[in-house]
């Protein structure tokens, strides 16, 4: 049946010898897990030698793909990565069942997830590796359907993740042997020639089906996805993302925020920076009741990066959420990260730091131990004359409460105090008038 036709996406070292026999498409079907993988393939070659399906045939298919969903993606994606015609139409024929496409789509997320390669173990024993990438081929192809499948719409915001991750990749992160590939796909369906581009398209494609088509066209007039593609620029775009979906009231947001927050729970969570920055954006539409300890512990985690942009976005989180009276506890936990800050040279970061610790003592009746008052004294009286106007003036109310909150007269405390005198005094004069009362 197969003899003579030209397969360009079979993968080295397949080999239809492994087929099921004849008896499988005349009625008997398959009757065993291992037949799986290669009962795919048959009908991948069959639909290449032909446009159609016996109809006994497709309903076998269907059946198969129910009862052995991961089976048939892995086989599917390893026979035809660049999902050619054939591999199309079985794709969208899969996809116009929703109750066998809400099994097979969580797979196909998995595949995206782990990029470049995706590791696992068909029925066969056959544990060839399958593309990330090859997954987004085929998101691709479904969102050509002229109705976009309730599934996907169901797991839009994990997909949406997983395509604006896989533009982050850099190029010196993808093999050689994924782009040959994908050069491969470039020629056979006109794509893009950026496989970063196309994901681009793909993210696109799937928002004009979520009916998100403003967000689409404000994006692209802000210039959000040429800055997507710079992977210096990715995590502004992704925080413009964010406030784009905000702005149009679209409810997508808040999943994709929770969608986010488990990803950040990760002991090593990669797309960090990214993910930080469309969270704080929408960091006051989320329940702190049911996730501010989950918040104050990634808080706590991505404080502590080398990465000044991930600090940055982390102090604009925490003046948010500082001002929550259900974060109060959890907040205290950070004193000490946040006052370690005070002696970075970033006078915005400064500002930000300062501004949390007072939204943190402001209106609330919290009394400071009087180790913890010696040490933030220490560090707020240099910042009296710093260049940045705001430090001056927060760095100064914040020694007044701090001053007044002290748990203990002591002292310390008091030489402190007295020896504050003269720096303020200096700014008495401080042509700010602010500052000078």
């Amino acid at each position: 049946m197969t003899e003579g036709i030209e397969d360009a996406d079979l993968m080295p070292g397949e080999s239809v010898s492994s087929a099921p026999t004849a008896d499988i498409f005349e009625g008997n079907g398959v009757s065993s897990p291992k037949q799986v993988p290669a009962f795919v393939r048959n009908v991948h070659q069959r639909l290449t030698a032909s446009e159609t399906l016996e109809e006994k045939l497709l309903r076998e298919f269907l059946r198969v793909t129910e009862a052995h969903p991961d089976d048939v993606v892995v086989t599917l994606l390893r026979c035809a990565p660049s999902c050619d015609r054939a591999a199309a139409t079985m794709w969208k024929t899969i996809a116009s069942s929703a109750r066998i496409m809400e099994k097979v789509l969580p797979k196909l997320l998995r595949v995206m997830e782990n990029w470049p390669r995706h590791s696992t173990s068909t029925s066969d024993g056959d544990n060839t590796h399958v593309f990330g990438l090859a997954a987004t081929r085929v998101i691709w192809e479904i969102l050509q359907m002229l109705q976009c499948p309730e599934p996907v719409k169901k797991y839009s915001p994990r997909l949406l993740v997983d395509l604006l991750f896989q533009i982050s990749i850099r190029t010196e992160q993808t093999p050689e042997e994924v782009d040959t590939w994908w050069r491969e796909c470039q020629k056979q369906s006109n794509l893009p020639t950026d496989s970063k581009r196309f994901a681009v398209l793909t993210t696109k494609a799937l928002l004009c089906h979520l009916e998100c088509e403003a967000v689409v066209l404000s994006m692209e007039r802000k210039r959000g996805w040429d800055t997507l593609l710079n992977s210096d620029t990715h995590h502004y775009a992704v925080g413009l993302l964010a406030r784009e979906m905000r702005r149009a009231s679209s409810p997508l947001y808040y999943w994709i925020a929770r969608c986010l927050l488990r990803l950040l729970t990760r002991e090593k969570p990669r797309w960090e920076l990214p993910a930080m920055a469309f969270l704080v954006e929408v960091l006051d539409c989320l329940n702190t009741t049911e996730w501010g300890d989950t918040l104050v512990k990634i808080f706590s985690r991505c404080l502590q990066s080398k990465r000044t942009e991930m600090r940055r976005l982390v102090l604009r989180g925490l003046v948010v959420l500082s001002k929550n009276p259900v974060m109060a506890d959890g907040m205290r936990t950070l004193a000490p990260n946040l006052a370690d800050v005070l002696w970075d040279t970033d006078g915005e970061l400064v500002r930000m730091a300062l501004s949390v610790l007072v939204n943190e003592i402001q209106d609330r009746d919290i009394r400071i131990s009087t180790p913890t008052a010696l040490q933030l004294a220490e560090m707020l009286q240099p910042l009296f004359g710093n260049d940045n106007i705001h430090v001056q003036l927060l760095s100064i109310y914040l020694f007044q409460k701090v001053m007044e909150l002290g748990v203990e007269e002591s002292k310390l405390l008091k030489t402190h105090v007295i020896s504050s005198l003269l720096p303020l005094f200096f700014q008495w004069h401080n042509e700010n008038r602010d500052v000078a009362e």
